[in-house]
């Protein structure tokens, strides 16, 4: 039978492991500084001859103090390190929260991202929180956002159902782009209804010969309705559930739970890779999924 005191020390030990992990994964773990994650894969139907370095980002999330200038600029720099053919950016550039001690504008935080370098360019996407911030759009129930415009006034291209042929050592290959599935709110129905502006078919109808097709889609709620044609899906969004223990996530923004919640997905033919992301959204925690840059290697060996 335990004594008073042991018991005492049992309450105090376990409140204290509380709040050591509640402090790490509030103001630590947010903090940390940003792993690589590198994925190395060749799709079915792959080129022989196209090698091809892919960097991603995610889900920054720009606010003070989790995600300010500062630490934007050293993404950049990290990311432009890291020498890929290609950085895409996979949406939710603006805060998606409340708890924040500062906003960064849309101005601040597109300056910093002009910075990115790759030989075949900078290639962007829309996420939810970028339109559901926008109260204009979300009036009229239509873009251009704010996001994109700040994108677009750095030279980032924003490709909204949109496709861009691009080359690398004489091996072509395409980057699709989806508008954001979330899109619209009915703020009559208590911000529970939504509308997405995705349309995938007449995305693909665009691509005009049979080189392989890399798809960015920031939720990756999509995938099922993707076609084997796609070599490769990339997406953001969920943030890994933010909470992760053991390969499991408690909670994830996806109809799908934990099936599309984080990492490389392989169902078929078809690959997914979904980023943890960088930033936070609606609370700034944390906790067993570390903010990540992505770096797809195709048409190289998967280890």
């Amino acid at each position: 039978m335990i004594s008073r005191r042991g018991f005492i020390r049992l309450v105090g030990g376990s409140i204290l492991a509380v709040l050591s992990t509640a402090s790490y994964a509030v103001g630590i773990e947010p903090m940390l500084l940003t792993r690589v994650k590198n994925y190395r894969l060749t799709p079915a139907r792959w080129p022989a001859g196209l090698q091809l370095r892919i960097a991603a980002l995610a889900d920054l999330h720009a606010c003070r103090p989790w995600m300010d200038p500062d630490r934007i600029a050293s993404l950049v720099e990290q990311t432009n390190a890291l020498q890929p053919d290609l950085i895409v950016l996979l949406g939710d550039y603006v805060a998606g929260m409340r708890l924040v001690t500062g906003w960064v504008h849309s101005s601040e935080w597109a300056a910093v991202l002009s910075g990115l370098r790759a030989p075949l360019g900078v290639h962007a996407v829309l996420g939810n929180h970028d339109w559901w911030e926008d109260r204009k759009a979300q009036r009229t129930g239509q873009g251009p956002t704010i996001a994109r415009k700040a994108l677009e006034d750095v030279g980032i291209p924003v490709l909204e159902n949109e496709v861009v042929r691009l080359e690398k050592d004489g091996e072509p290959f395409w980057i699709a782009g989806l508008a954001d599935q979330l899109a619209l709110l009915d703020r009559r129905a208590g911000n529970t209804y939504v509308e997405g502006l995705a349309d995938l078919p007449v995305t693909l109808a665009k691509i005009t010969d049979d080189a392989p097709i890399i798809l960015l889609a920031h939720e990756p709620d999509i995938f099922p309705e993707v076609p084997d044609r796609v070599a490769l899906t990339l997406s953001g969004h969920t943030h890994g559930g933010q909470i992760r223990l053991f390969g499991y996530s408690p909670v994830v923004p996806s109809r799908y739970g934990n099936r599309y919640a984080y990492g490389h997905v392989v169902e078929g033919e078809r690959n997914l890779i979904v980023s943890a992301g960088l930033g936070c959204s609606m609370v700034p925690v944390r906790f067993g999924v570390r903010p990540e840059i992505v770096l797809v290697e195709l048409g190289a060996t998967s280890v």
